[in-house]
Parts: C-alpha cells; sequence; structure tokens
C-alpha cells in the first residue's frame, strides 16, 4: 500500500488515477483548484492553488509517490514548469518518487524518426501547452540523480472529449508512438491510470519517459 498524492485529481488524467489507486487499496489525496464533481470513496481532497508554496510543499510530506497531472491552463498557463521546478527539489529533498502525466508531441513518429509535434498541424493555441510538456520532460532529465521520476507520455488522442474505450489493457513504449490497426493513437482515461498505478506498483522506468497506448 503506497501513500499517493495526485497533483490535479479532478481532471481527467488525474482523477482516473485516483479512482483506479483507490481501487487497489492504496492511499490516495486529491489536490486541485476545484473540488470534484464525483468524488472518489475513499480519497481524500485537498483544494487550493498550488503556486502556494506551502500547498505545494504539503503534497511531498507523507508520500511514497507525487504524480503531477496539472494542465497549465488557468492560472497555471506560463506558471507549470516553475511549479514542477520546485517539486522536483521538495521530491528530491524528502526522498519522494515523482511522476508526471505529459504530453505525446515529442514522441517519434517512427524509429529514427521526426517528432509527432514535427509533423502534425499542431493549432497555434495549443502550441504553448505542446511546449510546456515538452519542458516538463527536460526539467525532469537534467534533475539531481538522487531523484526517482517517471513521465508518462500518453497516446496522441487522450482526453475526456474522446470516446472512452476502456479495455484494461494498454501497450507500452518508450520513445515511438503507438497506433493501432487503423493508424489510430488513442487511450482511454482509465487504461491510462492503470499503467499509472501499474508503475508505482512496480516501477520499470525509472528517470525515464514511458508511452502508453490501445
Amino acid at each position: 500500500m503506497a501513500r499517493i498524492k495526485v497533483l490535479g485529481g479532478t481532471g481527467h488524467g488525474g482523477a482516473a488515477v485516483v479512482g483506479e489507486a483507490v481501487r487497489r487499496g492504496h492511499i490516495v489525496t486529491s489536490y486541485s483548484r476545484r473540488p470534484p464533481s464525483e468524488p472518489v470513496e475513499g480519497a481524500d481532497y485537498v483544494t487550493g492553488s498550488l503556486l502556494d508554496d506551502e500547498l505545494l510543499a504539503e503534497t511531498v510530506r507523507d508520500a511514497d509517490v507525487v504524480f503531477e497531472a496539472l494542465s497549465p491552463r488557468g492560472e497555471l498557463a506560463g506558471q507549470l514548469e516553475g511549479l514542477l521546478e520546485r517539486l522536483v527539489e521538495l521530491a528530491d529533498t524528502e526522498g519522494v518518487r515523482l511522476g508526471v502525466l505529459g504530453g505525446a508531441s515529442s514522441l517519434l513518429v517512427s524509429e529514427g524518426g521526426p517528432r509527432l509535434l514535427d509533423v502534425h498541424d499542431t493549432p497555434a493555441e495549443l502550441l504553448p501547452e505542446v511546449q510546456t510538456g515538452i519542458n516538463e520532460l527536460e526539467i525532469l532529465k537534467n534533475s539531481p540523480e538522487t531523484l526517482d521520476w517517471f513521465y508518462l507520455s500518453p497516446a496522441a488522442s487522450f482526453g475526456a472529449w474522446i470516446p472512452q474505450n476502456i479495455t484494461g489493457t494498454y501497450r507500452l513504449s518508450d520513445e515511438v508512438l503507438l497506433k493501432d490497426d487503423d493508424g489510430n493513437s488513442e487511450i482511454s482515461g482509465a487504461d491510462l491510470a492503470v499503467a499509472v498505478v501499474d508503475e508505482i506498483e512496480v516501477p520499470c522506468h525509472r528517470r525515464r519517459r514511458f508511452h502508453v497506448a490501445h
């Protein structure tokens, strides 16, 4: 049983991780700007701004793993990199494992090929969020060697707005984008959460990025 703190635990990915971790018997606390619309029985919820340094420091206390699933929107627009840099310091000091839900844009479309970002026509308004995901991975790669971290890139299509095809399974990759036989790259929130909690329970990607898709 692990003590898991989920930052952004009421968003699509974060809420799924909260639910999956509670289902498996872990001690789970969610941190978010707003209370959940559908709270998970057995999870604790803390509401507040994680730009508050004291609240951010609280997230690593009495924790085995902190999983950051925040979106760089609202008050966090342009702020998430700085928050993660501070979180790296806190987690390293406390000896807490740090996980980050990032993006898919820096994945390669084929072995040795270009990044998805370089071949996909990303709307201009989404580019700052894409860049934040790329920056977060670099922050982790440049973190102290003593910090145990993992960075998860979901499938290219991931979010509450896509059909949630829940299979209970997932495929793994490191740097190359996974697609199905029809050329689609998708993962449901529930199946991504299974991958996250699997990684928490049996660490296989220490100080590494991994990628999941159906």
